[in-house]
């Protein structure tokens, strides 16, 4: 049983079908293939990422959560490490400036100055790749959202977990970090279900990649 169906037990919150961009095999063929390219790219950037990292405050290279995927199947999810050495510690102490079921806050003292760059850049990010090739995540989809996030769901939030979390998505690229609000989150991942579509999917990569290098909205 997924996490999420063990916290909503009553009754199942999912449709009776699955969502055509689970079963599309061409959204997989681009998966895998944009996986490998993204991998290539994260293999040239580790060694001087872990040098950087290493110099502004030493520690793991990586930052490991559990997260919650497709129908609430949980999942390991790295990323490169833009905190201080144990941050989770300090979560408590840092102001949430999101509204609803996910955490925010443009100026946590908790990020490293590398670790500045490397989320405005979304390098941090490239490790998700490997992710995306074990079929865990997919390049696009929703915001991978957290064990601690999914508990607070009410039953229509349930639905953003009816396709595969991505690296990007609708909320990446129409605003990422400005927007603050989980309800207008939820809002942007059901209007990419029922947009959805192979084109679709090119056409957020294209834009997320406009966004990346333009650092629009980056925290």
């Amino acid at each position: 049983m997924t996490l999420a169906l063990q916290h909503h037990h009553s009754a199942n919150p999912y449709r009776q079908t699955t969502h055509p961009s689970v079963t599309s095999k061409t959204k997989r063929l681009i998966d895998i293939l944009g996986a490998l390219v993204g991998l290539a790219i994260t293999g040239i950037a580790l060694i001087p990422i872990a040098i950087f990292i290493q110099l502004d405050n030493p520690g793991p290279l990586f930052f490991t959560q559990v997260r919650c995927g497709f129908l609430g199947k949980t999942f390991r999810m790295r990323k490169f490490r833009s905190m201080i050495v144990g941050a989770e510690k300090f979560k408590h102490l840092v102001k949430n400036e999101a509204q609803g079921n996910m955490f925010k806050n443009e100026c946590d003292p908790r990020i490293t100055n590398i670790g500045c760059f490397l989320r405005r850049s979304s390098l941090d990010e490239l490790p998700q790749f490997w992710n995306v090739l074990k079929g865990e995540m997919s390049l696009v989809g929703t915001r991978p959202p957290t064990i601690d996030e999914v508990e607070l769901y009410q039953t229509h939030h349930l639905r953003r977990l009816e396709v595969k979390p991505g690296i990007t998505g609708e909320w990446q690229v129409n605003g990422r970090s400005r927007v603050k609000d989980f309800e207008e989150v939820v809002r942007m991942d059901l209007k990419y279900q029922q947009k959805w579509s192979i084109a679709y999917d090119l056409q957020l990569i294209w834009k997320t990649i406009w966004v990346v290098f333009n650092k629009s909205g980056a925290c």
